[in-house]
């Protein structure tokens, strides 16, 4: 079938790519290279994809609506998955404003494309980082949400938000994942890992914040991409039991949903070093660090919803993981 991906040159966009075209569906990648990280890591992604059956690479950005109305209105797509967007949580502490553009106008553009071409069904990245406050543990789609400490988790609430508001008004089958802590290889280098690795190779310190004590439920790359596609492929469908007395946050009237996507299983943080020392057969020098603002402590997804509804089941351990990691990371940067 016809897909549009947003953030082809990205870390999920790139891999979910791959997975659609090797199946065989014609996909249309939509990024704009932006300079937050490495351009040259998201230029050698894209370089994987070209070659590709199916494949067309269009440069754009997501706030720029005429662009993305005459991409649309060309190519026709079936359905729609939207993982562009400004990332990080740290850096929205510093630049609020590429998160509303990108996050919050950029996504209002592909919600009216999606609306004015028919689409079947819109798949978008939500994160887990909407818990915020949230201590009550595992995280649930079905709990509120409404206590973000970063502007990032504020947008993704956002995004939630008016999707649901597409989904009631115009029958537009929406579905949100709640991504939690994704690694693997071809990475983000502002993630965790990538940042570790890069350090601990040359002998620098690393910062652990939280004194790493820090929980995530770290998620491989391959089954977060199992993942996806399989809600890709279910249209969500309208809850009859949603009733607005005792409103479930998690499902609607409307053809909407939300999901977790993560591992089920969290990791302290420096668990997940002591796995990565072993890996790099080097021992980290550590630079023990306070929690940071707009950080949250410990994310547990509970996912028992995905299991239910499409047959989610992550399967790859951190020792796997990171092995694999650390693998492609020193054959993409000629490391010893």
């Amino acid at each position: 079938m016809k897909v549009i991906i947003t953030g082809t040159a990205g870390f999920i966009g790139s891999a979910v790519a791959t997975h659609l075209l090797k199946r065989g569906d014609e996909v249309v990648g939509i990024d704009n290279i932006n300079d937050y990280y490495d351009v040259t890591l998201k230029q050698a992604r894209l370089d994987r994809l070209t070659p590709e059956p199916g494949f067309t690479d269009v440069r754009a950005n997501l706030e720029d609506k005429s662009a993305i109305d005459q991409i649309f209105n060309s190519f026709k797509p079936k359905r729609v998955i939207n993982l562009a967007a400004q990332a990080g949580v740290r850096y929205s502490l510093e630049n609020p404003r590429a998160y509303i553009d990108a996050n919050v106008v950029g996504f209002c553009n592909i919600l009216e494309a999606c609306r004015h071409n028919q689409v079947e069904h819109l798949v978008y990245a939500s994160s887990s980082s909407v818990y915020g406050a949230n201590t009550s543990m595992p995280f649930s789609v079905h709990d509120n949400v409404d206590h973000p400490v970063s502007l990032y988790a504020a947008t993704k609430k956002a995004n939630e938000l008016m999707a649901h508001t597409y989904s009631h008004l115009y029958n537009l089958a929406t579905t949100g994942l709640r991504f939690f802590t994704v690694y693997g290889p071809w990475g983000r280098p502002d993630m965790a890992l990538f940042m570790f690795t890069k350090n601990i190779l040359a002998g620098r310190p690393i910062d652990v914040f939280n004194h790493g004590n820090h929980q995530r439920d770290f998620t491989y790359i391959d089954d977060i991409v199992r993942g996806v596609v399989r809600v890709l492929d279910k249209v969500a469908q309208a809850n009859p039991d949603w009733q607005g007395d005792e409103p479930d946050s998690g499902t609607s009237k409307a053809p909407y949903r939300l999901y977790n996507i993560g591992n089920h299983n969290p990791v302290e943080l420096i668990r997940f070093i002591e796995v990565l020392e072993d890996c790099l057969g080097i021992k980290a020098k550590k630079n023990l660090l306070p929690l940071q603002e707009g950080d949250v402590p410990a994310t547990y997804a509970d996912v028992s919803d995905l299991i239910k509804d499409v047959g989610y089941q992550p399967s790859t351990p951190i020792e796997t993981g990171i092995s694999r990691f650390v693998e492609w990371y020193k054959e993409f940067y000629h490391s010893t």
